[in-house]
């Protein structure tokens, strides 16, 4: 583990951004450019499940602690991820606070949740290491509930005040889809849940965040409070390196044609 939800809870802002090409070696990539954190996303990203393992083995070797984001919060989905290793577990469009209780206790072993245990897996060594990868979940796995939906919005001091929901993480494209707003990230209705959101977290001592979609936004969304900040992913990044550089060698093409 690399201290990421120590990290977070001793008030550092942390900035990361999404895996979704289901790529090892963009993951590698993208661990080594410098992010604090990376997600991996097995919700809407192209990788299967069996990509995971590979991509958390070559994020191992960077400073970028890895989080998964499942596609559902079934307590074996969550055990079965996180016996692979990640440092944090997000869930998608949590809508209660009976459902994000269950999620976050998918994510620890008795008695204060119903994860299964597995002593022969990644997470600990595969064997040498349970007793005191067991002891140290609390402390290490971070429980990330996304609020997505206007029915999150009226239970978030419930979710927030939960043991094992570390952050209330907004999804800013389902979010405002929902308000009927969607896209508009500057609009009253999108400003006025986010600030619900930071102070139902900050009330229960609890962190926020957010993913972001142009870089010039993180020094706003900080002063915020908000201290998960994502921003582009692999995928994104390839497109919009490979256009920007077939635009300039086009351009070339066209000034340097004999006239």
């Amino acid at each position: 583990m690399k201290g990421l939800k120590r990290r977070l809870l001793a008030g550092e802002t942390l900035s990361g951004c999404w895996l979704n090409l289901g790529s090892s070696i963009t993951a590698e990539i993208v661990g080594l450019a410098g992010f604090d954190w990376v997600l991996i996303d097995l919700e809407h990203g192209a990788g299967e499940p069996k990509d995971l393992l590979h991509q958390l083995q070559a994020l191992a070797h960077t400073k970028a602690s890895a989080i998964v984001r499942v596609e559902s919060a079934a307590r074996e989905r969550i055990h079965r991820v996180l016996d692979l290793g990640p440092e944090g577990i997000m869930c998608p469009r949590i809508q209660n606070v009976q459902e994000a209780r269950a999620a976050v206790q998918g994510m620890h072993y008795p008695p204060s949740g119903f994860r299964g245990v597995a002593k022969m897996v990644r997470a600990t060594g595969f064997g040498k290491n349970f007793d005191n990868y067991r002891a140290n979940t609390k402390e290490d796995i971070l429980g990330i509930i996304q609020i997505e939906t206007l029915e999150a919005l009226t239970d978030l001091e419930a979710i927030a005040g939960l043991d094992g929901v570390d952050v209330l993480f907004i999804g800013p494209a389902d979010l405002s889809m929902a308000l009927g707003i969607y896209g508009q990230l500057d609009h009253p209705l999108f400003i006025e849940a986010l600030q619900k959101t930071v102070q139902a977290a900050q009330k229960a001592g609890k962190a926020t965040g957010i993913l972001i979609f142009d870089p010039k936004d993180f020094a706003k969304y900080q002063q915020m409070g908000i201290q998960l900040i994502a921003c582009g992913s692999d995928a994104t990044f390839v497109a919009n390196g490979a256009a920007e550089l077939a635009k300039t060698l086009n351009q070339m093409k066209n000034t340097s044609m004999p006239k």
